[in-house]
């Protein structure tokens, strides 16, 4: 069995296209035999701000790997100086079961949200056409900044201006230096809301507090799934999700939206139907896309293997 952490994910390198492009491929299995994951069950105990999540699957197709991601997410761990998730990954043989990779540290959990990410945006901008875009990011810890990275690597020669805010700051330093004379750090969401064709929220709070409806084509990427106040986007034609299953529940904006305005899955579009069969045709051009990718457990397995073939290759790791 091979062990890595994330020095050993830093020392491979961020191959952006290729994690992309494993995504990308992972995603359009969805809804197949190649996918297999049952509903990741939440463990809670005492204080029912934490919660550990575990998320098995087996991806075949290119991949063909198994196992299960076990992740921890303690919002207190910020205040006491510490990282707020913990995640261990172990992937198993397909053919016989035995453990072969055990991966541990968030770094790996970041890239694939941002991988993901990269997916739809890349979609979208098929779709728009456009030149170029502007974005802002809420939140400005591992997975926004890890965002960024991505930003940078995918799109950095059609990104126009980043709009970045977070409530303990923005460490000026995290900033690609690639984008730091195309990067504004603003004093709160509204600005980057207000000024940003791509709008990410990449924070840790359990309720909405954005308000104001959003602007005319443009894509919101909510990551962190629970920003949004239902009224603003109650009215949207649809919500483009990774699954529907997944993401309505736990108190999502997608939840809410369902509980509260009688959403349904029919009210959604599927990642895969946006890759493969130009689902975001099903929306008005100007209309607003919101997509609340949950994170499919199939992604991190595919990320995993990934990473280990690629440490395999390059003699990187610990052999256990």
């Amino acid at each position: 069995m091979i062990y890595l952490d994330d020095g050993h994910i830093r020392q491979m390198g961020l191959d952006w296209p290729e994690l992309a492009e494993t995504i990308r491929k992972t995603a359009l299995l969805h809804g197949t035999e190649e996918i297999a994951q049952p509903l990741k069950p939440y463990l809670r105990f005492r204080d029912p701000a934490n919660r550990i999540i575990a998320m098995p699957a087996f991806v075949g197709g290119d991949v063909e790997a198994c196992g299960i991601k076990w992740i921890a997410s303690y919002p207190g761990n910020l205040g006491r100086g510490l990282p707020r998730a913990h995640s261990a990954l172990v992937l198993n043989d397909p053919a016989t079961g035995e453990p072969i990779a055990f991966i541990k540290g968030a770094l790996i959990s970041a890239l694939r949200t941002a991988a993901v990410s990269a997916v739809m945006l890349d979609a979208w901008l098929k779709r728009r056409g456009a030149a170029s875009f502007s974005a802002g990011i809420v939140g400005f810890g591992p997975i926004g900044r890890t965002h960024l990275s991505m930003l940078a690597s995918l799109f950095g020669d059609r990104l126009d201006q980043v709009r970045l805010c977070d409530l303990r700051g923005v460490e000026e330093s995290a900033i690609e230096d690639g984008l730091r004379d195309r990067t504004k750090i603003v004093s709160g969401w509204r600005e980057a809301y207000a000024e940003s064709d791509v709008f990410l929220t990449c924070t840790t709070v359990g309720d909405g507090y954005i308000d104001l409806p959003p602007r005319p084509g443009t894509l919101l990427l909510n990551v962190s799934l629970r920003d949004y106040v239902e009224d603003c986007v109650k009215h949207l034609t649809a919500a483009v999700v990774d699954d529907w299953t997944e993401v309505c529940r736990e108190n999502t904006v997608i939840e809410r939206l369902h509980l509260h305005h009688g959403w349904t899955r029919e009210r959604s579009v599927s990642l895969k139907e946006v890759l493969a069969s130009n689902g975001l045709d099903r929306l008005p051009p100007d209309e607003p896309v919101f997509f609340n990718p949950m994170g499919m457990a199939a992604f991190d397995i595919a990320a995993a293997s990934y990473y280990r073939n690629k440490a395999l290759a390059m003699g990187i790791g610990i052999h256990l």
